[in-house]
């Protein structure tokens, strides 16, 4: 099996976490090219380590008439300007085999939806890329399952790996944060990030005029998620951020201000530097005598 790549290295090294940050879906060249800077600018205020996130195509949208992007050609050309304009890896989601090749060729990290997070070939075509590969944790799924999506990319040649938690299930139209999920995530043996914004989804929640429905979101209480995520002890938050969410084409409702991207920044970081969480608790169950 190949080694660790440097730059998995640096994200695992990445004090108190790392941020893959960004607005849900590509809208335009100058809106991304926006965003990133902007969100460079804050982050680069802590000196936490960034990756920014986009995607080209929101291929599981709820309705066939929502907005999807500009589609793989045109969406790769413009987070490769990204890169190059503002020395920023980047991470982008994958829903198809045939978008892995050309997707490794400019994202550092590829994201398996969590919708897909089980499907075989996916995961492999994504390790065969040798980038990072973020698994996303179904709404479905229990943390072990992750422990067998990680090993198909392991045996597939590829340990750069993150597991990430977005949420699980709640009845037809909620989600709801297990905190013991992030710790049993780390029985597949790689770094847990936590999807703060994803994981305030009310899928298929919000009912529309004229019929049908789309997904709604408890905006509110991304703070409060983001506060258990860091002191349980995630290695990365993930997080959608836009710089008007309430015009976002998707997932406005789960879309972080960037007016606020700072405060709950400067917020996260106080509570990492209290918490003991990625330190394993030794439990002594040893009997407590009458002195001790």
């Amino acid at each position: 099996m190949a080694s660790h790549s440097s730059f998995f290295n640096e994200l695992v090294d990445a004090e108190p976490f790392f941020v893959m940050a960004g607005p849900n879906v590509i809208e335009s060249e100058d809106h991304i090219l926006k965003m990133a800077r902007q969100i460079k600018f804050v982050t680069d205020q802590f000196d936490l380590k960034l990756i920014f996130k986009s995607s080209f195509d929101k291929a599981n949208r709820t309705s066939a008439l929502s907005f999807r992007g500009p589609g793989l050609e045109e969406g790769l050309r413009i987070l490769e300007k990204v890169k190059t304009t503002f020395g920023l890896p980047v991470v982008t989601d994958v829903h198809e085999i045939h978008q892995c090749e050309p997707v490794g060729r400019i994202a550092d990290v590829i994201q398996i939806p969590a919708f897909l997070c089980r499907q075989t070939d996916l995961l492999v075509a994504a390790a065969k890329t040798g980038r990072v590969v973020n698994i996303k944790k179904g709404q479905f799924c229990a943390p072990s399952v992750m422990v067998n999506s990680a090993e198909k990319v392991r045996l597939a040649g590829n340990p750069n790996i993150l597991v990430c938690e977005r949420g699980t299930g709640f009845g037809y139209n909620d989600l709801i944060v297990d905190p013991r999920n992030l710790e049993w995530l780390r029985e597949a043996k790689c770094p847990v990030v936590a999807d703060i914004t994803h994981s305030l989804q009310q899928p298929a929640g919000r009912k529309l005029e004229g019929g049908g429905v789309a997904s709604g979101g408890l905006r509110e209480l991304i703070p409060c998620i983001g506060r258990v995520c860091v002191a349980v002890g995630v290695d990365g938050i993930f997080m959608e951020v836009h710089d008007n969410p309430l015009r976002a084409p998707v997932d406005s409702p789960t879309q972080w201000p960037l007016r606020n991207l700072k405060a709950l920044l400067e917020e996260l970081i106080v509570i990492s530097k209290v918490t003991k969480g990625k330190e394993k608790f030794r439990i002594d169950l040893r009997p407590v005598e009458e002195d001790f």
